[in-house]
């Protein structure tokens, strides 16, 4: 990373903003759901089933705007397409609030799922690659260093607001801080520039690098492999708060190991770019799984005590 006069002035600033953001962003949209859904369905008289529901309607509707979204990034930049994104995510966090009827309910987090297209890793990564170009790499690393930490903002400060203002209050909050700091920092601060290509020399002319086409069995089996990975932190993170305090764990505490995700996630990321920067990422990928096979295997045999100890103060 350059000096911070240059980061601040250049390029990299694009990496510093969107570190808050998306901090912002995972912390508002993402995250509160497994604390404030049962809220929901308890107040409204529905199931968590189609309470949750609706948090499920709008990750699928981001992932089928995505492409959209990424061509507006591609031809106008982040700087006027994420804005828009957080203003739609604020509306969506505020229109909750009122949303009384199971339809009205289900529309809102359509909304909340294209907004969350546009301000989520996706476009930020779309972003840094239209800004950076091929140099891309290390601007999304870092990136990811930041947001890795959302989780350990988002839980605690969301456990705060349920016991202070309660979950409408804590979505009213949530939409003020996308609409007032989210935004504002992604229109005004976010780098316009775009990276150039340049054009090889005759001298340093390169064989292309095969690229294989988006079809036959190899697509579908990393398609299956990448939708299957991602059921599974979604679904730890929509459920894992509740299992555990199914489990015995006070309120607290289960999100107090809740926020040690963050740091888990930016611990794995530091070592993979000290001891496995040169390892091909099938090698790492293989045993990224691995491990998470054995986390699960470990809690399925020992799991929490029946009953949490609790520390005497």
């Amino acid at each position: 990373m350059p000096p911070l006069p240059d980061v601040i002035a250049g390029p990299w600033r694009a990496v510093l903003v969107l570190g808050v953001t998306e901090i912002l962003a995972w912390g508002a949209i993402f995250y509160p759901p497994v604390l404030t859904v049962p809220l929901i369905a308890h107040e409204r008289g529905w199931s968590m089933t189609f309470a949750m529901g609706g948090f499920s309607l709008a990750l699928l509707t981001a992932g089928l705007v995505s492409p959209r979204v990424g061509r507006l990034i591609d031809r106008h930049g982040g700087h006027r397409v994420m804005p828009i994104g957080s203003l739609l995510a604020a509306l969506g966090l505020a229109l909750i609030v009122y949303a009384d009827h199971p339809a009205a309910y289900l529309a809102v987090w359509l909304l909340i799922g294209v907004a969350t297209a546009a301000i989520l890793y996706d476009p930020a990564f779309a972003t840094l690659g239209r800004i950076f170009g091929a140099a891309a790499r290390r601007p999304i690393t870092a990136l990811t260093l930041a947001g890795g930490f959302a989780s350990t903002v988002s839980w605690p400060a969301t456990h705060v607001l349920l016991e202070a203002v309660g979950w409408r209050g804590t979505y009213l909050v949530y939409a003020a801080l996308l609409a007032l700091v989210a935004a504002p920092l992604h229109a005004f601060a976010l780098p316009r520039t775009r990276a150039t290509v340049a054009a090889p020399s005759d001298q340093s002319v390169q064989a292309p690098s095969v690229v294989l086409p988006p079809t036959g069995w190899p697509f579908l089996l990393v398609a299956a492999a990448f939708a299957a990975y991602a059921f599974v932190p979604s679904g730890l993170s929509a459920h894992l708060l509740a299992i555990f305090g199914r489990a015995g764990i006070d309120a607290a505490t289960v999100v107090a190991i809740g926020a040690l995700f963050g740091p888990a996630q930016v611990a794995a990321r530091i070592c993979e770019l000290m001891f496995a920067r040169s390892i091909h990422p099938l090698p790492i990928a293989r045993f990224a799984v691995a491990l998470l096979l054995a986390a699960f295997a470990l809690m399925a045999l020992f799991g929490p005590p029946p009953r949490w100890p609790r520390v005497s103060r």
